[in-house]
């Protein structure tokens, strides 16, 4: 996945310098960054820069200035949103001072180079109406487990606001009676554990999914669907995040929605709206501006 070719050309490919340089670039994505995500962030990042320097002539990191990376930053800005060049830029201002660190190269020269400004007064993520998540549950066909299966995981978004990545680790164990109440644990980022009672409807949507899968302990909820049907028509493999994403917008292409207005973020919008509106009505605007600004 990574390239550390123009790395290998500061010393010669024999010297011990160079095995140390090759260590100290690997050690940056493995040992540094604990986090899978921005590890591939960071990954594409510092792999498109060197490949960057390498056509435009830079051979070696010892010889790159800030003047090359605030280049293929304004390279960036014709091909990405603000956003993500400024993302790149912390990576490869990250990367930089990990090799100096590490005495690979004496100075960051991404140290000064300054990103594109970036304001945001107003977020871009649609907000699913109450009505419309309730009407995209019922819509899904329950008779067989891959349907329970994307009831549960799109209930469990709405009414627990849980992020895709957190809903797809849940195991079996994670949902559990306390109270004479449903509730699910919640494995967030920063190995956060966050534990709530269930919404009526989501401890239905859970309750059926597992009584029809029968799901074991130690089992995944993503992997049940696809063991209880064991038939290649079970095509929305929600094993992973890309599979989840990809039953979300056929579902809500089944629905009639835009698979945008469906998104993971979108339906946690949906259950902080309704139950906003259900504690004051005022909070509705507040929802979908998104920002407080508007708020009375």
């Amino acid at each position: 996945m990574f390239r550390c070719a123009p790395l290998l050309r500061i010393y010669p490919r024999s010297s011990p310098r160079a095995e140390q340089a090759a260590r100290r670039f690997f050690d940056f994505f493995t040992s540094n960054i604990r986090n899978r995500h921005p590890r591939e962030a960071y990954g594409r990042a510092v792999n498109g820069f060197l490949l960057w320097c390498e056509v435009h002539g830079v051979r070696s990191l010892a010889d790159v200035q800030p003047l090359h990376v605030a280049a293929w930053i304004e390279a960036q800005t014709l091909q990405a949103s603000v956003p993500t060049v400024k993302q790149r830029l912390a990576a490869i201002r990250h990367f930089f001072d990990w090799l100096v660190v590490g005495q690979i190269v004496p100075v960051n020269p991404a140290a000064s180079v300054r990103g594109p400004k970036h304001i945001v007064r107003k977020g871009k993520t649609p907000v699913l109406e109450p009505i419309e998540a309730r009407a995209l549950l019922d819509s899904i066909d329950t008779a067989t487990p891959v349907g329970l299966r994307d009831r549960a995981l799109i209930g469990l978004m709405v009414y627990s606001f849980a992020r895709i990545g957190a809903a797809l680790g849940m195991k079996i164990e994670d949902v559990y009676s306390e109270r004479r109440r449903l509730w699910v644990r919640l494995h967030e980022k920063g190995g956060k554990r966050h534990e709530m009672p269930c919404h009526h409807n989501l401890e239905t949507y859970l309750t059926a999914y597992i009584e029809k899968t029968g799901i074991t302990d130690g089992g995944t909820l993503e992997k049940a669907a696809s063991m209880a049907n064991n038939t290649i028509t079970c095509t929305l493999s929600c094993s992973n995040q890309v599979g989840a994403r990809r039953a979300l917008a056929l579902r809500s292409a089944q629905f009639g929605v835009s698979p945008i207005q469906s998104s993971c973020n979108a339906l946690n919008g949906a259950g902080l709206v309704a139950i906003s509106v259900a504690v004051d009505p005022r909070f509705d605007r507040c929802a979908r501006s998104r920002s407080g600004g508007d708020c009375d």
